[in-house]
């Protein structure tokens, strides 16, 4: 059955930095099991570099929770800026399934001008989010997956999303990294 095959979940989100910060970014998972906190890692990735697919992979390989963990869930497809995530080794590396959650559909046009001409490594980043191909829409947000039916999808972000439309292990996450960031949570996931 979907509902406990995806019962213990981890979503992660970055906290909030100044536009000109360059360096480390904290980055926090929220673990859940059904709808309870079960606990939190944290880690650091670089702004705009290329190390958010290995940390997250370490975060959660080294963790006490992850005999227990099916399902990885993240804001967006990029940390720290554009350190972009790749999904498809982040769900090799982990043999757990991987999903990217947007509230809304990424202007991917812009994306692809700001990597190719601002972001060091730009095209192998984006190479990583074409190969993905476009987000998909469920119940109202978009999602990218790895290792997840879509029908499984649906069903987990209907039982994590109980607070609006963002699965509660990422607002979560949201939330803790905010007050990381800067001494106060942030509103919106």
């Amino acid at each position: 059955m979907a509902h406990s095959r995806y019962s213990h979940v981890v979503g992660f989100d970055d906290a909030p930095f100044a536009r000109g910060h360059r360096g480390d970014v904290p980055v926090v998972g929220a673990v859940f099991a059904g709808l309870r906190l079960e606990g939190v890692v944290c880690g650091l990735v670089r702004r705009d570099g290329a190390n958010a697919t290995s940390t997250l992979t370490r975060l959660v390989a080294t963790s006490k929770f992850a005999p227990q963990l099916q399902l990885v869930l993240l804001q967006g497809i990029a940390l720290a800026g554009f350190n972009v995530v790749d999904l498809a080794a982040l769900h090799h590396d982990l043999g757990i399934p991987v999903l990217a959650v947007a509230r809304r559909r990424p202007r991917f046009d812009t994306i692809r001008r700001a990597l190719l001409t601002r972001v060091p490594g730009g095209k192998r980043k984006w190479a990583l989010i074409e190969r993905l191909g476009p987000m998909e829409p469920v119940a109202d947000i978009y999602v990218q997956r790895m290792g997840i039916p879509l029908a499984d999808a649906q069903r987990v972000i209907a039982r994590l999303a109980v607070h609006g439309n963002i699965p509660e292990p990422l607002r979560t996450a949201h939330l803790i990294a905010g007050g990381i960031g800067t001494g106060h949570s942030r509103g919106r996931t």
